[in-house]
């Protein structure tokens, strides 16, 4: 089974994972360098997790006033 965990390596390269890992024994990784910060990478990412609070019933009543009338 493959896991990915997102993590940030500082210039010392000391290596921070973004959220806490348990592993019942020891495991070989792969470290991917992204040379660039990618914006749209991390909106597609986080779309999921922002739909469950924005496709409710209380958010379209929240916001039906800028909708347009057709």
């Amino acid at each position: 089974m493959h896991t990915s965990i997102e993590a940030v390596i500082e210039t010392d390269g000391q290596v921070t994972l973004r959220e806490p890992v348990r592993l019942s024994h020891a495991c070989r990784a792969i470290v991917t360098i992204f040379d660039e910060f990618d914006a749209s990478e991390t909106a597609l990412l986080s779309e999921d997790a922002l739909a469950k609070d924005w496709n409710r019933p209380e958010e379209d009543e929240a916001w039906s006033h800028l909708q347009q009338a057709r």
